[in-house]
This record gives structure tokens, sequence and C-alpha cells, in this order.
């Protein structure tokens, strides 16, 4: 099958390029020089010259709570152009597979624990990365549409937890929790820090998995795709506190200093843990363990450096 991988660049793509599953499958993976989602006429002539039978759709500005509080409007708009050029040019074009991926910002701020599928647009969304998470929102409504029109289209979304791993960014600004994390921790060792800043009480619940999971979910997708739902939640079905992300990072990298908290800073919600019933009762489960997803991602991190 002939695949289009948007954002193959990114973390999920490259995860996703290295899986044996898409490796057996006929891949486009266009830089931003060869498609430009932000342009709808390229994005529609991509799509017409190459004619995939599958689109993963995986590309999007994306960033940490730093990043979404200073440029809303680019986490808005950006992303509402990327989603919307590629689904409307797929849609136009015929082509009828689309796993599109979501984020788990897309559910209310104050929803209930375990966040269930049906949950979205059933609340205030979190205001610290509002405006990624409208573009996602209108990603999957779209999708939703376009199938609920005609029913041979056939485009599903996943939502995945937190996300981490190789092939993530480090840069403090616009990391995640856990690359920001370990780079810190490494930094801090390096100097011989005997303390490291966390914001808030470091209290705050999150569940991130690893990215090499979401690519196995993603490839059996693939592989089940009229067994897949249209939307399902991908994650690990547990969480951990801001302070034990901490713990597990400095227990990898072997540093003994103390930590101390600024509450101050923002923290943004105080707990975001999917539902993976549905994933799991579709046949995948994650696999990584915190600890080697750590060691992993570290190991990552160290070669960047070498």
């Amino acid at each position: 099958m002939k695949i289009l991988i948007t954002g193959a660049r990114g973390m999920v793509g490259k995860n996703l390029l290295e899986h044996p599953v898409l490796g057996s499958h006929e891949i486009l993976k266009p830089n931003r020089d060869e498609l430009d989602l932000s342009s709808s006429k390229q994005t529609e002539v991509y799509i017409d010259e190459h004619r995939p039978e599958m689109v993963i759709h995986a590309a999007g500005r994306v960033g940490g709570i730093q990043a979404n509080i200073k440029n809303p409007v680019a986490f808005l708009t950006e992303n509402v152009d990327i989603n919307l050029n590629l689904i409307r040019s797929c849609h136009r074009l015929g082509i009828k597979k689309i796993i599109n991926l979501g984020t788990s910002c897309m559910y209310p701020r104050d929803a209930k624990n375990p966040l269930q599928e049906t949950m979205i647009l059933k609340g205030e969304l979190e205001p610290t990365n509002e405006g990624y998470a409208i573009a996602k929102i209108m990603a999957e409504r779209l999708c939703r549409y376009i199938m609920r029109e005609d029913s041979s289209f056939q485009y599903k979304t996943l939502i995945p937890s937190n996300l981490y791993g190789r092939f993530d960014h480090f840069d403090p600004l616009n990391s995640h929790l856990i690359p920001a994390i370990i780079r810190k921790i490494h930094e801090a060792k390096k100097r011989g820090d005997d303390q490291v800043e966390i914001w808030g009480d470091g209290r705050a619940r999150r569940e991130f998995m690893y990215a090499g999971d979401l690519a196995d979910c993603v490839a059996l997708g693939v592989q089940k795709f009229e067994t897949m739902p249209s939307i399902m939640n991908v994650g690990l079905g547990i969480d951990y506190s801001v302070n034990e992300y901490y713990q597990a990072v400095a227990e990898v990298l072997g540093y003994k200093g103390q930590f101390v908290h600024d509450t101050t800073k923002p923290v943004g919600m105080n707990q975001k843990l999917v539902s993976t019933e549905i994933v799991n009762r579709w046949g995948w489960q994650s696999q990584t363990t915190l600890r080697r997803g750590i060691e992993n991602t570290y190991a990552y991190y160290l070669s960047l450096n070498e």
C-alpha cells in the first residue's frame, strides 16, 4: 500500500518510519519543501500527483506549555491551516483512508478522569494550550462529518496521551515535560548543582507514553484499519505526578541532588489521564515501562551531544 506520512520529520513521524510494519509498505515522507501543508494549493497538487491509498496525519506545530502560552495565535492558525488543507484535499481527491492523530488537550480541563472519547466538546478547554486543542478538535470533527456524509470515506482519529521518546526535542522553551526534565537534570548533574527547580508543587499528574508505543498502535491500525474505531484514545491507562517524573529521571541519570518547587509558575491541568478501555478491547496496549522509555530517550539525548 502507498502511505503518506505527514510530519515524517517529527518525533512521531520518525518513530513510524522505523516501524517494521510501515517499512513493508511504499511510504511517502515529504519534507516541507516537497509538501507545504500551510498551502492549500500545494497540498492538493501533491495529493493529486502521488495518490496515496492511506494518509497518516502526524504533522503540526507542537510545543510545551511555555511555547503554547507565548504563541497562541500560531498554535491555532498554523494547525487549523495544516489540518484543513490536508483533510479537504484528501476528501476532494477521493482518498478514502486517513489515520488522524489528535491530542489529549482536546478534552475539557475539568472533565472526570480517565478521559473518555465521548467527552470532547463537553466543557471548557485548558487555557494554556487552548489554541492547539481547538485546531485538533476541528480536524477530528471534520473527519467525523465527512464520514457522516459519505461512509465510503474512513477518516479515523487516534488521541494519544502526552508523548516522549527518541527523536524528541530538548529545547527548554519548546519541549514537553520529560525531555525538559532530562535536559535540566543532565545539565544540573554536569554542573554539580545540588538542587533542581520544579514548576508548581509537583503534584499535578500526567500520562506520558513512549512514542515508539504510539507507532506500534498506528502500525496495528494500518493492519486492522477496518476494525479500528472511528475515534480512540491511545495511552497507558496510568499516570504519574510531576514529582514522580523528576524522581524517575534522576534515578536513571544518577542525580543525587534535591528538588525545590516554584509555586508561582503555571502548571496546566491537575490531571490528564485518557481511558484505554476501547483501545485495549480493540487489541492493543502499551509495552514500554517508564524507566525503559527514559533510558532510551536519554541515550538519544546523549547521542545528540557526542
